[in-house]
């Protein structure tokens, strides 16, 4: 390839915008053409530096090019351990479970198995809902209102998006809708709406789970409550129904905790984790699964890249040096009490609404298009931040849980400058 190539169609994105399909969405948003990133901060090939608030979508909790991280790979790399293997038993994957055991599970009193499925996480979601018709054989599954569970057919029966559904092409069936805390009028009116879909007189089959985000990141950073979560969970668990917690954006830290529900007293029947369980940005999900509940066949649901041993490494490596004590967890908190502080200038502002915890917070805009522009203004001013909601009318607030506090404060200050000035015009 020639250097006049190079420099007058590679540096500007030319042939990805030429060759590449109508179905780019984030390369839309963020127009610049990348090539370096490390820790916070991502670099264009024209040398602009972005603070990054975005992570990946969730999938980079601990940064970009994490330096512990990234020496356990290479050094695998380096002695030619084995990248690929199926469902072998491996190093790689055998050093994973023992740490996720002693270190993630046993730490927090919970008993689940591990199955590996394929790499996204839209396929532990297929696995997720396919186990659990094969328990209880019923075919329904219930999900909630402002859901999203990823775009594969079974995943996308769970996910209400109108627009997403409608990409599947046919209808997605044997799935029961329900409303997601603050939908209706009162959480009374929620339970109630729940507890005569499961009544006889519904007509309506009894779904073998229910599967559900204690943070909503798509559906626009929307949180359950203690007491509505937990009674939610009294209800299923009196019909013999599974609850499956999607904790694949909202999980490995995000919430403030390693699993989201740690501060619920609920203890899921299955558990879905993906994006940042790889630590690096890396392909690897994971179906936690009681263990009276892991009834598969050898082979019954299974995948080419369901071995993923350089993720086996990275998450390891992320599992016993982060959360071997609680200090990690202690800075996560930390990190948020700057998020609370820093958007308390917001607060005052009637157009907006500020919800999250941990560090996965959002800005709610009652005009939705102004989120558009204040991400678009935050883009140009090197900030990278996307929108989420129905109508895209949510700041999302991703950074990674190992931010230094300077990059956090810097780009908090400059989301409050942006929103407040756009306000005023």
């Amino acid at each position: 390839m020639s250097s006049s190539i190079k420099e007058k169609n590679i540096t500007q994105g030319e042939y990805s915008k030429k060759y590449e399909s109508k179905v780019r969405s984030y390369a839309l948003s963020f127009p610049d053409l990348f090539n370096k990133a490390k820790g916070s901060l991502l670099f264009s090939t024209s040398g602009k530096q972005y603070i990054d608030l975005f992570s990946g979508a969730g999938a980079l909790n601990y940064g970009h090019n994490n330096e512990v991280l990234k020496e356990s790979l290479l050094n695998y790399i380096q002695s030619d351990g084995i990248t690929h293997s199926l469902d072998l038993m491996t190093f790689a994957k055998e050093n994973f479970i023992k740490s996720f055991k002693e270190i993630i599970l046993d730490k927090r009193g919970l008993k689940y198995k591990l199955q590996f499925t394929g790499p996204t996480g839209t396929n532990a979601v297929e696995a997720a809902l396919k186990l659990a018709r094969k328990i209880k054989k019923r075919s329904n599954i219930g999900f909630f209102s402002n859901s999203f569970h990823g775009v594969s057919l079974g995943a996308l029966s769970v996910t209400s998006d109108p627009l997403k559904r409608a990409g599947a092409g046919i209808p997605l069936n044997n799935t029961i809708s329900l409303p997601y805390e603050g939908s209706l009028e009162t959480a009374e009116t929620e339970f109630n709406y729940l507890k005569h879909i499961l009544s006889p007189e519904s007509g309506i089959e009894k779904p073998a789970a229910i599967i559900l985000e204690t943070i909503q990141g798509e559906g626009g950073v929307n949180l359950v409550s203690k007491s509505w979560i937990e009674k939610i969970y009294k209800i299923i668990k009196d019909n013999d129904i599974l609850l499956i917690v999607d904790d694949i954006q909202a999980g490995c830290g995000r919430s403030g905790n390693f699993f989201s529900f740690e501060n619920f007293e609920i203890e899921p029947d299955i558990v879905i984790l993906s994006k940042s369980l790889s630590a690096y940005g890396l392909p690897m999900s994971l179906v936690l699964l009681k263990d009276e509940y892991d009834i598969w066949q050898p082979a019954e649901h299974n995948g080419t890249f369901r071995g993923n041993n350089h993720a086996f490494i990275t998450a390891e490596r992320a599992i016993s040096y982060y959360w071997a004590d609680n200090t990690f967890e202690k800075n996560i908190n930390k990190k948020n009490n700057i998020i609370v502080k820093k958007l308390k200038n917001l607060e005052e502002i009637e157009d907006l609404k500020i919800k999250g915890r941990g560090m996965f917070y959002g800005i709610s805009f009652r005009n939705s298009a102004l989120a558009n522009i204040c991400s678009k203004k935050l883009f140009e001013n090197g900030i990278l931040i996307e929108t989420s909601g129905r109508y895209d009318e949510v700041l999302k607030i991703l950074p990674a849980l190992n931010i230094p506090d300077n990059l956090l404060e810097k780009a908090l200050d400059e989301i409050v400058k942006v929103i407040k000035s756009e306000l005023e015009r």
